[in-house]
């Protein structure tokens, strides 16, 4: 444990910052399991408002710096994809 004022302020902040970024990647991780979902069942329109929900949710985390903005490019890219070959 440590023993220095300002260390234990950080263990403090630093359990608190990876609460709201584990909130935050659960967020993303849920929206893209929809997406994976509607696109098992080849449901089209299920499909592209879970997409938009998702990207949304996946832009908030690369804007609270939870993801690397190429991460996010990334992983928008291939569910987009997806979505669109199910036509």
């Amino acid at each position: 444990m440590a023993n220095i004022k300002s260390a234990k302020k950080r263990i403090l902040v630093e359990r608190r910052n990876a609460e709201k970024n584990k909130a935050i990647k659960s967020k993303v991780k849920t929206a893209v399991k929809k997406v994976d979902a509607a696109i098992a069942a080849n449901d089209k329109a299920a499909a592209d408002t879970a997409l938009t929900s998702a990207i949304s949710e996946i832009n908030k985390a690369v804007s609270k710096g939870v993801f690397h903005k190429k991460t996010a490019a990334r992983k928008v890219s291939r569910m987009t994809i997806a979505v669109n070959k199910i036509a």
